[in-house]
């Protein structure tokens, strides 16, 4: 049975990417820790991220690391926080959001009710910042 990342990454249910490529996507989260916080994600269904061939979990932490880098960037914070935890659903993906202290690594801070405008301008915040570092084959329109 298809997980709820598989069915945003095949366009059944929505997503707001920033990140395409073969092998990864990267999208919002719609519980965001911060505005921005994105989920980097396998298109290949992987339930624990210790299943992960390295192969796949070197590219998931490279895309991971870039995201972070354009969210530090594009929201002027000292740092990128990332998580991998797995709970919620069971697909591999890392939590990268824009970060100022360790307060903001807490789950139940999540944002319920996200403003949808919000959102978007975020998602388009974070694909600017990837087109500026180079990284715009891998970034889709809106």
């Amino acid at each position: 049975m298809s997980t709820v990342f598989t069915k945003i990454i095949e366009g059944d249910i929505p997503g707001r990417f920033v990140w395409k490529d073969d092998d990864v996507v990267a999208f919002l989260s719609i519980g965001p820790l911060a505005e921005g916080h994105t989920l980097v994600v396998p298109r290949e269904e992987v339930d624990r991220w210790t299943d992960a061939s390295p192969e796949l979990f070197a590219k998931v932490a490279a895309v991971a690391q870039t995201i972070g880098r354009a969210q530090v960037e594009a929201f002027g914070v000292e740092r990128a926080g990332v998580i991998i935890a797995g709970f919620e659903v069971h697909h591999l993906h890392v939590h990268v959001w824009p970060a100022s202290s360790e307060a903001e690594f807490d789950f139940k801070r999540a944002e319920k009710d996200p403003d949808p405008a919000v959102m978007d301008a975020a998602a388009q915040r974070i694909r600017e910042a990837l087109r500026a570092a180079g990284h715009g084959e891998h970034v889709p329109q809106a």
